[in-house]
């Protein structure tokens, strides 16, 4: 790879590389974006209103521009497999959106292209750098609440996807809604220490009425097992209200405390046998 500044193309121009254009701007030195979309004149948009260095018509001709260090992959999850082996076959480092990719088995074989190449691949999840996220593993590295017992993960929300968003039609997001945005916090619940090793999924009937053009589950109940014997559950749903429109309160219960936590990461706080802190 070569030295700084990167050379990135985002392979999708829609909301997220926006979102990652934005936000990278102050780090101009160290990267140069590019972009490409089967829609030239959408690709040159995204480059001219983020000072880009070029625009592709199609994903393979910035696959083959020699010049691009990065490719980041984001695009449905339909094509996220298909996309990240032709990244890494071309020699890129590869960022892939979440949910990365549809099967195990797609994983499996993304990990073993990656390996035989020696490139890097990394999953664009952004939750397991929250400040939530990293106060809640230092507690428990700390032993704030002693041994863990049970983790209780909550967000529930009256916000659906709209009947349009691409997001509802199973065959391009792979999955129901936990599986595009619930991914988030059952990657929260397997990154603060202990490993979940089973998991199971439990999915309540659809309400009735649901139209064909936005079918999509939008709850799940999530129960998990960590290899320390702890145990957890996540309760995920886009139909429900809730307090301000999604303000949840999450717990992680152990044998000598309770931290209770905003699900969003507004508060944390800790409560042991004496006062909470």
């Amino acid at each position: 790879m070569s030295s700084f500044p990167l050379r990135v193309a985002f392979l999708g121009c829609g909301y997220i590389t926006g979102v990652h254009s934005r936000h990278l701007r102050s780090l101009r030195d160290t990267w140069v974006p590019s972009y490409a979309s089967r829609d030239i004149s959408r690709a040159e948009m995204f480059r001219a209103r983020y000072g880009g260095e070029s625009a592709y018509q199609g994903y393979e001709a910035a696959l083959r521009d020699p010049r691009i260090d990065v490719v980041v992959v984001a695009v449905p999850p339909r094509w996220h497999r298909e996309l990240a082996l032709a990244g890494i076959a071309a020699g890129k480092h590869v960022l892939v959106e979440k949910p990365a990719f549809l099967t195990a088995d797609d994983y499996a074989e993304v990990c073993r292209a990656r390996d035989d190449r020696g490139v890097g691949v990394l999953v664009g999840e952004n939750d397991h750098y929250k400040p939530l996220a990293v106060t809640l593993r230092r507690l428990l590295k700390e032993d704030a609440i002693g041994e863990l017992v049970m983790a209780s993960f909550t967000t529930v929300a009256d916000k659906p996807k709209g009947a349009a968003d691409w997001r509802n039609d199973e065959t391009l997001a792979g999955g129901d809604a936990f599986f595009e945005e619930g991914v988030h916090w059952l990657h929260l619940a397997g990154s603060l220490g202990p490993r979940i090793v089973r998991i199971s999924g439990h999915r309540p009937s659809r309400a009735s009425g649901t139209t064909a053009s936005d079918r999509r589950g939008r709850s799940q109940l999530v129960a998990f097992d960590y290899d320390t014997g702890a145990v957890g559950a996540l309760f995920y749903s886009r139909e429900v209200p809730s307090l301000l429109r999604g303000l949840r309160v999450s717990k992680l219960y152990g044998r000598r405390g309770v931290i209770t936590f905003e699900s969003n990461g507004a508060t944390v706080m800790v409560h042991t046998r004496g006062l909470p802190g």
